[in-house]
């Protein structure tokens, strides 16, 4: 039996094909492809780029280019996904507005990047202290729900 593994061949590369029923007799290896090999839906341009992310320690879509420059950004292209950059953001708007961060400036801009990072990779980013989600949506009565 034959057992083809297609879901984890690279794009555009070619392997002998020796021992296929319907390839050659003799035993000089062709770079033929085989035209009934199913091409992995990975291997298209369109199909979108699968990491392991960080934040969530499992298979899922990455970031179509890298979000930020330099170092942090390519980090972040290797290793965070789609859905976890968008819950970054969410959370980053939160720490923006709770702790009025000027990210124009340099001292603003470390803080959100070394915020990022505890989010992603370290442990975890933490709300303000004086944080109360929403109008009237948290509760500071005194008592912990833990």
């Amino acid at each position: 039996m034959l057992t083809r593994v297609a879901r984890h061949a690279t794009p555009g590369l070619r392997l002998p094909s020796m021992t296929h029923p319907s390839g050659p007799t003799d035993s000089t290896p062709t770079a033929t492809p085989d035209p009934s090999a199913a091409v992995p839906a990975s291997a298209s341009p369109e199909a979108p780029r699968v990491v392991t992310c960080a934040k969530f320690g499992k298979p899922m879509e990455g970031l179509a280019k890298a979000p930020l420059k330099g170092e942090l950004g390519q980090r972040v292209f290797e290793t965070v996904s789609k859905e976890a950059w968008r819950m970054w953001l969410e959370h980053s708007k939160m720490l923006i507005n709770e702790y009025r961060l000027d990210l124009l400036s340099e001292q603003g801009q470390k803080v959100w990047m070394t915020e990022l990072e505890k989010f992603m990779w370290g442990e975890g980013s933490q709300l303000p202290p004086d944080f109360q989600p929403g109008k009237g949506g948290g509760h500071s009565h005194g008592h912990s729900h833990g």
